[in-house]
């Protein structure tokens, strides 16, 4: 299971190395789709750091919600990136709602399960 998370985060800077280098005329699009990248990766590692009951949802909102705030930049390259990973197209419904809610602004603590500590 390990092994199989780490080639997906190379996969996913790979992509994302493609994304920013697509876009290299325009920087304002390339920092934002790396900035939203590293949202989304520093959003990961905490769930995986949390191991959290019933946590999934509010990371899911959480990463999308701080990628998206970056622009147009940071959403796109974050949906680049989901594309190509199982997150793409077999997750759940509730997962896929979940990251609506946090890209069109929506605040993540909808889907905060109780106790989950404040620093995440």
């Amino acid at each position: 299971m390990f092994s199989s998370v780490i080639m997906k985060l190379i996969l996913a800077m790979l992509v994302l190395g493609l994304v920013v280098e697509a876009q290299a005329q325009r920087y304002r699009f390339s920092g934002q789709a790396i900035r939203g990248g590293n949202d989304m990766f520093r959003t990961y590692r905490d769930m995986r750091k949390a191991n959290w009951k019933d946590s999934d949802k509010y990371f899911h909102a959480r990463g999308n919600y701080d990628a998206a705030r970056r622009g147009p930049g940071g959403s796109d390259g974050r949906e680049a990136l989901q594309g190509l990973s199982r997150h793409g197209n077999s997750d759940s419904a509730a997962d896929r709602e979940a990251n609506r809610w946090g890209r069109n602004g929506g605040d993540p603590n909808h889907y905060r399960p109780r106790g989950l500590p404040k620093h995440y």
